[in-house]
């Protein structure tokens, strides 16, 4: 139910927030500094820090499988579609290749894969329940730092949610089988279910937030206290100074 991936490394002994905080500013960095080159660098250092996790291998095979179709959606409309008239570099009937589209193409993709790795860098090094009590120890409110929590392992449980509804109609005679069309018209009827059960899993943890207090004004105590060390601290600032650099850059038009 979660993309949680165990480990010894330091970069899962990290403290959470180090971890969330280095997804954003990478972020920040991504969408803020305009060369193509930058983007590709800062998922390279993501790349890095993953493999000193000792977590790539799961890691590339999460983005090809989730973030793959979206690129070849975003080539596709941008450098066919692009409303540009820049050198063209192939063309097919009334379509035409740019090379403005292409480029913007490349850049809108790059920024995107930061987007999507560098959160998916945050879960697989860091347990659901680590990081909520990580947000609750920073003086988040439990609700809200639920809502982080969950937000962020939304995918990992749509999908099994699926699974299960899939097997289920299987179960009842539901033919998985056969080519891309029937293939695809066998998503419909698991469309309904998916989303009613969504609004179900919604009721259902309302009622157990509060249930568990959540609401409370009384300061909670935790049974387990997050490591925070001075480096970490002092790496945090570090990375939101380098954050605001980006913008400041941004907004003065450095790179452009």
């Amino acid at each position: 139910m979660t993309f949680y991936q165990f480990g010894e490394s330091a970069v899962h002994r990290l403290n959470p927030i180090t971890k969330l905080v280095f997804a954003v500013v990478v972020i920040i960095a991504a969408f803020a500094i305009s060369p193509v080159w930058f983007p590709a660098l800062l998922w390279v250092l993501i790349v890095a820090v993953v493999a000193t996790a000792g977590v790539l291998g799961r890691f590339f095979s999460v983005t090809l499988k989730f973030f793959l179709p979206f690129l070849v959606l975003i080539f596709l409309a941008q450098g066919l579609f692009y409303p540009g008239e820049g050198p063209v570099i192939a063309a097919l009937g009334p379509l035409e290749v740019q090379q403005d589209g292409l480029l913007f193409a490349t850049q809108t993709g790059l920024r995107l894969l930061v987007l999507v790795d560098a959160f998916l860098f945050l879960l697989l090094t860091t347990h659901p329940g680590t990081l909520m009590t990580a947000l609750v120890q920073r003086g988040l409110p439990p609700n809200i730092s639920y809502v982080v929590s969950a937000t962020l392992q939304i995918i990992p449980t749509f999908r099994a949610r699926a699974q299960l509804i899939r097997q289920a109609q299987q179960a009842r005679g539901l033919a998985l089988d056969g080519g891309p069309l029937r293939r695809a018209r066998t998503l419909l009827p698991l469309v309904g279910p998916l989303v009613l059960g969504a609004f179900t899993d919604v009721e259902e943890r309302a009622i157990a937030m509060e249930a568990r207090a959540f609401g409370a004004p009384t300061r909670r105590t935790n049974f387990e206290v997050i490591a925070d060390t001075t480096g970490q601290r002092v790496g945090r600032w570090v990375l939101w100074i380098c954050a605001a650099a980006a913008l400041a850059a941004n907004a003065l038009g450095v790179f452009s």
